[in-house]
């Protein structure tokens, strides 16, 4: 996805750092991003949903807290407040660029501070948590014996995960007097709630009393056994999928008509792993699904093959073209299925050229009160599947660069 570096200034005029990620085809929304405490923008789990979502044409913005990562100012004369303040200037940014977010994510405390300041976000249109606590006064379980001395002196050291990050006592005093529950009743939005039941960080009650504080339209999906930071690669597909399904019903992403000579509109394939070979695939504006490679292969096996998808191709046209046939025909054919399997003989093994490099197999089923002669003939209507004419005779590609 096409990422442009992006600042803003924040609630008390300092700097922010953005990536505004992009996506390859038409821009049709967007989205912004709320990290959870003290992460920061470039988070797996932010990076993964972002990426999700510009595969379905929505522009993500993510940032940098004050104080945090590549932000100017300083962390511990930040406040909730000022979180929320960072986030609506963040939308207006994005307003001023005629890219005002109708959709709203907030992870862990950035999804609190995202239903706090939702309602001064007049585009949004649909807000997502994803284990945000009810209280947001919550976040001070972790600051541990470091209170006591942040109360006294104002400013302390806190552990979290490793990271010593200091603290301020107005950041203290604010979160803990900060509530969101008439928020979240006055939304107006529709929500999306994810939270997993086995969060050791914020628990699961949180996202009860959210759900339960909200009006409809309102939407609850678990997690599983995913943590708090979402950080495997697969509970961070199932997010975003999640994310990305979910905001179609409430985002208004009506694409442009397709290019002229492609009535089915472009199938538009984008790395979604650099590091393995997990592709996400948009064909059209409505439908995803991912490819990807056997674990053997050095792939994750989270999705099909290159040659399953030519299996796929090949056994779905099939099947659709005896259906047409026989309902044409009014024949009594009450079920069709293929399998397809695929086989590649290397060009040494050929022999003296006839035999095919890659061979396809075909195991049609039929069911129905069919005669011997209907069945035979549309085993011949078999052949005459767009797809598999495709196969035999072969294509031009044209490859160009972009």
């Amino acid at each position: 996805m096409p990422t442009e570096r992006f600042t803003f200034t924040g609630h008390a005029g300092d700097d922010l750092a953005a990536r505004l990620d992009l996506p390859e085809g038409p821009h049709l929304a967007t989205a912004l991003f709320a990290h959870c405490f003290t992460c920061g923008k470039d988070i797996a789990a932010a990076r993964r949903i972002a990426q999700r979502l510009t595969a379905e044409g929505i522009a993500v913005l993510r940032f940098d807290f004050t104080g945090l990562g590549h932000s100017a100012g300083e962390f511990h004369n930040t406040s909730f407040t000022s979180n929320v303040g960072d986030l609506v200037c963040a939308a207006e940014a994005l307003g001023a660029r005629d890219m005002a977010p109708v959709l709203l994510i907030g992870h862990s405390l950035g999804g609190a501070a995202m239903l706090k300041a939702a309602r001064q976000i007049a585009s949004a249109k649909a807000v997502v948590t994803l284990g945000a606590p009810f209280d947001p006064g919550h976040v001070a379980h972790n600051f541990g014996d470091a209170l006591d001395a942040i109360r006294r002196d104002g400013v302390g050291e806190v552990d979290l995960g490793g990271r010593m990050v200091k603290i301020g006592r107005g950041f203290v005093e604010d979160v803990q007097g900060a509530a969101i529950a008439d928020d979240i009743a006055e939304l107006g939005r529709a929500l999306l709630v994810l939270h997993a039941p086995r969060d050791e960080v914020v628990g699961i009650d949180n996202a009860t009393r959210i759900f339960t504080a909200a009006r409809h339209p309102k939407s609850f999906v678990t997690l599983d056994d995913a943590d708090h930071l979402i950080s495997r690669g697969r509970d961070a597909e199932y997010a975003a999928g999640v994310i990305a399904s979910w905001a179609q019903r409430y985002l208004d992403l009506r694409p442009p008509a397709p290019p002229p000579g492609a009535p089915e509109g472009v199938t538009r394939v984008t790395e979604a792993d650099s590091g393995g070979f997990l592709q996400d695939i948009m064909a059209g504006p409505k439908h995803h699904v991912l490819g990807d490679e056997p674990k053997s292969y050095g792939g994750t096996d989270r999705g099909l093959t290159p040659y399953q998808f030519l299996a796929a191709g090949l056994g779905a046209c099939t099947s659709m073209t005896l259906r047409m046939y026989a309902r044409r025909k009014r024949w009594p054919l009450t079920h069709v299925s293929v399998d397809v399997t695929h086989d590649r003989v290397h060009a040494q093994d050929a022999g003296n050229g006839t035999m095919p490099l890659e061979t396809f197999t075909r195991r049609i089923t039929l069911e129905g009160d069919l005669t011997e002669d209907q069945r035979q003939r549309l085993l011949q209507i078999a052949d005459k599947c767009p797809v598999h004419r495709t196969l035999e005779r072969g294509s031009h590609v044209h490859t160009s660069l972009a």
